[in-house]
């Protein structure tokens, strides 16, 4: 794993772990917990696109946050409206 994607994965996990919601990552048709470090791990390495369901209190500005993440790694990703 380059540097780039490690970042990115310890980035992802402490914006995510930030929110009360529930955020889940869709990927390669698996779920992911993007609280979870190991799932995002193996995700971020294999993957090349990301769909995020983030769902609770504070959605709106986790959905923000999130997005910004995954753009800063040139990550692509799409958020459940």
């Amino acid at each position: 794993m380059t540097l780039t994607l490690a970042q990115a994965v310890v980035e992802i996990n402490e914006t995510a772990s930030k929110f009360k919601s529930s955020i889940v990552m869709k990927t390669d048709g698996k779920l992911i917990d993007a609280k979870s470090m190991l799932g995002l791990s193996y995700t971020i390495l294999h993957s090349k696109t990301f769909y995020l369901e983030i769902h609770g209190k504070d959605e709106e500005e986790a959905k923000t946050e999130m997005t910004k993440v995954f753009w800063k790694y040139n990550l692509p990703v799409e958020v459940s409206e």
